[in-house]
């Protein structure tokens, strides 16, 4: 995936297949936030930064829990900054240079999506639904019954400018208005 903000060009690259020192990786990475971990990481994100076709920076990320994967709602792009969903956590990169921020733990299992709303973000996990700050700090997490994705592959998340809304694995409906307090 490609994007164009401002001036510069970032380039996302599944790099499940990615391994720290290998000579057989197709691409090398100036960075490497891989969480350590005694068991292999289900997902590796290779993020670069461009200005006019010139490569800026790169760098690695990963971390444990669930496999995610790059799509419109995996990350949101700022002038001065990426966060981007991979695994358990939220990475937040500054641009173009792409120096870690902050990391945060944002589910148990898998953090899917992310929703920008005003002073913060929500996150769609697996198992949980998360607000955070701007600056990475958890303000609220709420669970469900069972895990939020459906049986019959609808997308049944939503984030408005007052409530959010998730459905779980056994079509239980969720109301939370942005303070985290469940409503209807």
């Amino acid at each position: 995936m490609t994007f164009e903000i401002g001036k510069y060009q970032i380039e996302l690259l599944n790099e499940s297949d990615f391994k720290s020192g290998s000579k057989d990786n197709v691409n090398e990475y100036l960075k490497n936030y891989l969480t350590e971990s005694d068991f292999k990481l289900p997902t590796k994100i290779g993020i670069k930064t461009f200005k006019n076709g010139t490569e800026l920076d790169s760098a690695i990320i990963g971390a444990e829990g669930g496999a995610t994967g790059l799509h419109k709602t995996s990350q949101i792009i700022e002038s001065n900054r990426i966060l981007i969903c991979c695994c358990d956590s939220i990475f937040c990169l500054e641009l173009p240079t792409l120096n870690l921020n902050w990391k945060t733990k944002v589910d148990q299992a898998t953090a899917f999506e992310i929703f920008k709303i005003e002073n913060g973000f929500i996150v769609h996990g697996e198992l949980e639904i998360t607000r955070i700050e701007n600056n990475g700090q958890i303000k609220w997490q709420n669970c469900g019954a069972d895990i939020f994705v459906s049986q019959n592959g609808n997308d049944n998340f939503e984030v408005q400018s007052n409530f959010i809304k998730a459905t779980d694995w056994d079509d239980r409906i969720y109301k939370w208005n942005l303070n985290g307090v469940e409503i209807e």
